[in-house]
Order: structure tokens, then sequence, then C-alpha cells
């Protein structure tokens, strides 16, 4: 079974920056992209950022492109959101996914994609 914790979020001002952090147990870390996503109340969850197995490659939603940063250590079982620049809609539950397959080399941004969630971390921007 696989474990996926989230931690980091918070309150911040708007233009201030949050590190979430996600820390993995229970599968080879290092085989597996990883994904940040985010829901908004009454709204779906949403893709933010995506993480290759070994960390050479990143995606990101354009929303977030240029402020948001994603990475990992395969060390320490752990991928990363750095996040700056932070706006009000920023604010949403954030969740770290594990895609479903090893090695996979697609950029998978839907949540079908994805079979371990974390419980999340609220993340909120206040204007």
């Amino acid at each position: 079974q696989v474990q996926l914790v989230e931690s980091g979020g918070g309150l911040v001002q708007a233009g201030g920056s949050l590190r979430l952090s996600c820390a993995a147990s229970g599968r080879t870390f290092s085989s597996y992209a990883m994904g940040w996503f985010r829901q908004a109340p009454g709204k779906e969850r949403e893709f933010v950022a995506r993480i290759s197995w070994n960390g050479g490659t990143t995606y990101y939603a354009d929303s977030v492109k240029g402020r948001f940063t994603i990475s990992r250590d395969n060390a320490k079982n752990t991928v990363y959101l750095q996040m700056n620049t932070l706006k009000p809609e920023d604010t949403a539950v954030y969740y770290c996914a594990a895609d479903r397959f090893p090695r996979s080399i697609r950029v998978h941004t839907t949540t079908g994609s994805y079979d371990y969630w974390g419980q999340g971390t609220q993340v909120t921007v206040s204007s």
C-alpha cells in the first residue's frame, strides 16, 4: 500500500510563497512520476504540475507556469511544490498523487492517470 503525506500548507498573503512537501512510502518512489493537483471549494480537482520519475521533465498548468516549481528528491522519497507570487485564486486544497505506471513518459494531467493520493493540505492566499 502506498502512502502519500502532504505538508507545508497554510495562510499567506498575496505575493507570498509556500513550499509544499509530499512524503511517499510503500512503493519504489523513484520509478513513478508524481503530480500535484488542487481543488477549490465548489470546483473540480485540477492539474497543477507533474515531474517525471527521474526528475528530468516537468510540466505545469498555464495558470501556475513561471510561479510554481515542482521538484523531487528520490533519496528522501519526497516531492516538492515551491509556490511563489501566490494569488488569491491559488486558494485550494493541494494534493500530491502518484502515476499509475512506472517510468511513464507520457504527460498525464487527468486525475484518472494517478492511482494514489495524499490527504491534501490547505493553502489559503489572502488579498
